[in-house]
């Protein structure tokens, strides 16, 4: 950016900056700013889950079983893989909220220039490690011999595609963390458009393109992220916004240490709860499978539902940790109390409002992905009836776990979870299926996500969450760059180079 030295004024007749699409979450009316900032996030989840089913259905419906399971398997590598890095894309959103919040955009630019260094190297090791390795790896997971060639042409694919799918995602931390939900669900839109209209193309070969089978599909996801990805730094760069590093600031890409430190020291418990989540979903569906095929059945039809229902509890979750990592810089504790409040006022609302008419009209949501008279909609009708509350209890431990995450306090909430999994939902569906059945397993999900919003109440009014700190030591000190007047969230002085402890 071309910003003038901080201690001489801007001529008059320099042009003005363009608005900045930032929001601040310090201010206003909670509710509202709350729900503004958490919309984006719910529509972009909603997407990927379509763009996901309409991709599933190409590839299943017209390359057959073969290819539909060679794409599942590919997909649970590629599923692995992001969640690998998505805790460290939490605490970069986390470390740019606290230094919006605390009026310190010469901090939030050194987060975004090591940052992106980190994410930039760790996507093409991915890329280069990946390629040669990837049939190795398929065969490690037990991909079946009949979908292993298509499986491997579609996983190399995906490996090409990781430094886009990275850095897209790591740019949309970026901006959430700044305030910003809008512009990564417009450039997300145009991801999902493009995989959606290239998937035929280059599956089939229409018109031009080549025929590619099951890697047209893989190829497509990478094009489209390649396109939004290089949209939106063509975007940031044209609206001169005040996070774009320029190359005259190229000094900020080198790694500052602490941050570095503090990417990955807070990252990783966050993402290891991806890792906790994934093993208890494989153990409940090894006790499903062995109620039969028609219960398995009905476990996976009432699963597609569950995709969409917890999405507002995520949505809002994510929000929450946004405004409360601004508040947390800007030491407006109140504030950080109110969004919990209000996140999980509005995860009930939300939910209960998916809740309700997935049960009055059961019959005709599930049958949707059974046939019609199969048993299995009976054994869904039931198992929902029991189970799909779960979720807005489950929206509480996201809300609160949201909040409390945003001062560095990440252990609690991964152990919370992993007691709730592992020491109350798995050996309450184990241990009491001799006497209550198939429904143990049911049961197991109300259980456990109560007890888990329990212990996230518990924590989040007598834990110690709010001496937590993200940065163990100063980052480097860098001269502070100019705040853009139309940034209403860091127009106050720059006092300190570093957020203070909380």
């Amino acid at each position: 950016m071309n910003q003038p030295d901080p201690g001489t004024p801007a001529p008059a007749s320099a042009p003005p900056r363009p608005a900045s699409t930032t929001r601040d979450l310090t201010t206003g009316p909670i509710a509202g700013t709350l729900l503004k900032f958490a919309l984006p996030i719910l529509a972009g989840n909603v997407l990927q889950s379509l763009n996901g089913s309409i991709n599933a259905i190409w590839v299943g419906r017209y390359l057959g079983e073969n290819a539909l399971t060679a794409a599942a398997n590919a997909n649970s590598i590629l599923f692995f893989l992001i969640g690998s890095v998505f805790g460290i894309g939490m605490a970069a959103t986390i470390l740019i909220g606290q230094s919006m919040g605390a009026r310190d955009l010469a901090q939030a630019r050194r987060v975004i220039g090591t940052s992106a260094t980190f994410f930039t190297v760790v996507s093409i090791a991915i890329a280069l490690l990946g390629l040669p390795l990837a049939r190795h790896i398929l065969a490690a997971i037990g991909t079946p011999a009949a979908a292993l060639p298509l499986a491997e042409a579609y996983l190399r694919f995906i490996f090409l595609a990781m430094p886009f799918l990275y850095l897209f995602s790591w740019v949309s931390a970026i901006l959430r963390g700044a305030g910003d939900t809008r512009t990564p669900f417009a450039f997300l839109l145009l991801a999902v458009a493009l995989d959606i209209i290239g998937n035929p193309l280059l599956i089939f070969g229409i018109g031009p393109f080549p025929k590619l089978g099951i890697a047209g599909s893989a190829l497509s996801t990478l094009i489209a992220n390649a396109v939004s990805l290089a949209a939106l730094l063509w975007w940031l760069r044209r609206k001169d916004h005040h996070l774009w590093i320029e190359w005259k600031d190229r000094a900020l890409f080198k790694p500052d240490l602490a941050i570095l430190r503090a990417l990955i020291v807070k990252g990783v418990p966050m993402g290891l709860q991806m890792v906790v989540i994934s093993a208890a979903m494989i153990a409940m569906i090894g006790m499903v499978n062995g109620h039969g095929i028609d219960t398995t059945a009905a476990y996976g039809a009432a699963g597609q539902l569950w995709t969409y229902v917890q999405m507002p509890a995520m949505a809002i979750g994510a929000a929450c940790s946004s405004m409360a990592a601004q508040n947390v810089g800007a030491r407006n504790w109140s504030r950080v109390d109110a969004t919990a409040r209000t996140g999980t006022m509005f995860n009930f609302l939300l939910t209960g409002a998916l809740i309700a008419p997935i049960i009055l009209f059961d019959h005709a949501t599930l049958s949707l992905f059974l046939p019609q008279g199969s048993p299995s909609i009976e054994i869904a009708r039931h198992l929902n009836h029991i189970a799909i509350w779960a979720f807005m209890f489950f929206g509480v431990t996201m809300v609160l776990s949201g909040v409390v995450r945003s001062t560095g306090a990440v252990i609690p909430p991964l152990l919370i979870l992993g007691f709730a999994l592992w020491g109350i939902r798995v050996p309450f569906a184990k241990l009491l299926q001799p006497w209550l059945g198939v429904d143990a397993i049911w049961w197991s999900f109300p259980a456990s996500s109560v007890c888990s919003m329990l212990m996230s109440i518990a924590y989040f009014r007598w834990g110690r969450w709010r001496e937590a700190k993200m940065l163990q030591q100063p980052a480097a000190v860098a001269v502070p760059a100019e705040v853009p007047s139309e940034a209403p969230s860091l127009v106050a002085d720059q006092a300190h180079n570093a957020p203070t402890d909380p």
